[in-house]
């Protein structure tokens, strides 16, 4: 079963009731902790490579609280070829979107930034 977001705020979000308080990655069936990027407010395509040879519909980006962080245009041209649909919005709408795409039984991913 996919991973569900239980709650998140500025610095923190729990998935299935663990407190995370790092970045992170979520794919169906685990959580990747930690998730550091090449550029801290820039996400590249190697920055998702969990998750790229995934069968998916959609990747949901949380972006930060503020929506900070940006998402490159090699990443949003290589789903588009793959046919995988990106979401990417500030992380305190993000999480809410990953849920539903969850409630929905929907292929997704997630790649969280938990602050600014």
């Amino acid at each position: 079963m996919a991973p569900r977001i239980n709650d998140y705020g500025f610095g923190y979000i729990v998935v299935d009731g663990v407190r995370y308080g790092r970045d992170l990655i979520i794919l169906p069936g685990k959580v990747i902790p930690n998730w550091w990027r090449k550029e801290g407010h820039r996400i590249e395509l190697e920055d998702l490579k969990e998750i790229l040879g995934i069968d998916l519909e959609y990747i949901v980006i949380g972006t930060g609280y503020f929506g900070r962080v940006e998402v490159s245009e090699e990443v949003k041209r290589e789903l588009e070829e793959k046919g995988v649909k990106l979401v990417v919005a500030d992380s305190r709408v993000a999480w809410k979107k990953y849920n539903e795409f969850i409630d929905k039984g929907v292929k997704v991913c997630g790649a969280f930034h938990l602050t600014c």
